[in-house]
């Protein structure tokens, strides 16, 4: 038999080039089709650092069923949510944004506001004359000490067309806590940016192999670049480039708690700092370093073992 030798690198990255912005977009249409009971489908979390959390096992027919085991998690700090704008769409673009009246300081400073008040406009707008609509929201970073400016995203909601414009009605201009989109033990989806490495070389980049010492033209590069014909480099062979800084969604993250004051109250986190406001505790680990912003949304393929996990938190260890 010949020599069985998979490709280094997967394709189903592709290009490996930096991220656009720090703060990932996210498709809404495929979550927006499903029924999970609430109509926010996304909040904005900033990444705190991991932890080991100590927990009791109460998962049904698992080996350490009633026993205490120790997991990796990370603890998400999940400030205030402001909804400050609706987003109309026709034929898939953007047809009309209306504002809410109470925008914050730092918020004026990085959008333009309208002359009209929003209520004027809201009060003539039919269902009919649009396809989808969603919410415009941003973080209140000061209430938690993380940052000065607040991030801006876009947000799906679910339900029928007047159900998502009544809803935004009610919503707009007010704030959204992290336990009114999440509970504990929901699977959600984390879209983040992850650790930007900077220019590397293919050995780092896609795992290729040592080479012999004695090999000529060196050692940690590929063997051959491709034939003379086509004269030219193709994008399939493992070449030096930017490494990190890639947006990356990690899928099926169990929530195990939310908001347990008294049990982070003692741990430090060197690059974060102290958690003041909201958060929750991942099971695992999650892109990006400590401070960065992330897009949680609810769980898009949900896996039938993940789901079932039940584990209750009895401590935290840095």
């Amino acid at each position: 038999m010949g020599l069985h030798r998979p490709r280094h690198g997967s394709m189903q990255f592709w290009p490996r080039k930096r991220a656009r912005k720090e703060l990932p977009s996210v498709n809404w249409r495929p979550l927006e089709n499903k029924n999970f009971g609430k109509k926010i489908l996304g909040l904005i979390g900033y990444k705190v650092g991991m932890v080991s959390a100590v927990v009791k096992d109460n998962t049904p027919h698992s080996m350490t069923k009633g026993k205490n085991i120790t997991i990796p998690a990370t603890v998400i700090e999940c400030p205030p949510i402001k909804v400050f704008g609706i987003r109309f769409y026709k034929n898939g673009k953007t047809a009309l944004d209306i504002l809410a009246d109470n925008i914050d300081k730092e918020m004026k400073k990085k959008i333009k506001l309208p002359k009209s008040s929003s209520k004027e406009k809201l009060a003539g707008i039919k269902t009919e004359d649009y396809d989808n609509i969603r919410l415009y929201i941003h973080t209140m970073p000061k209430v938690s000490g993380v940052k000065k400016t607040p991030d801006i995203a876009e947000v799906g909601i679910e339900g029928s067309l007047n159900d998502k414009l009544n809803f935004a009605k009610e919503i707009l201009g007010k704030e959204i806590d992290i336990k009114e989109v999440f509970e504990k033990g929901n699977l959600i989806d984390i879209h983040a940016v992850t650790k930007g490495k900077g220019f590397t070389g293919p050995v780092k980049r896609f795992g290729l192999h040592l080479k012999s010492h004695k090999s000529e033209k060196g050692i940690r590069r590929p063997g051959s670049l491709g034939p003379w014909h086509p004269a030219r480099v193709t994008y399939r062979a493992p070449l030096a480039g930017q490494m990190g800084f890639f947006t990356r969604i990690k899928y099926n993250n169990k929530i195990l708690d939310i908001n347990s004051k008294e049990k982070i109250s003692n741990i430090t986190f060197e690059k974060f700092g102290k958690v003041n406001s909201n958060y929750i505790i991942v099971k695992g680990s999650v892109s990006g370093p400590s401070k960065r912003a992330v897009i949680m949304t609810q769980v898009l393929r949900p896996t039938k073992h993940t789901s079932k996990e039940i584990y209750d938190v009895l401590e935290l260890h840095r």
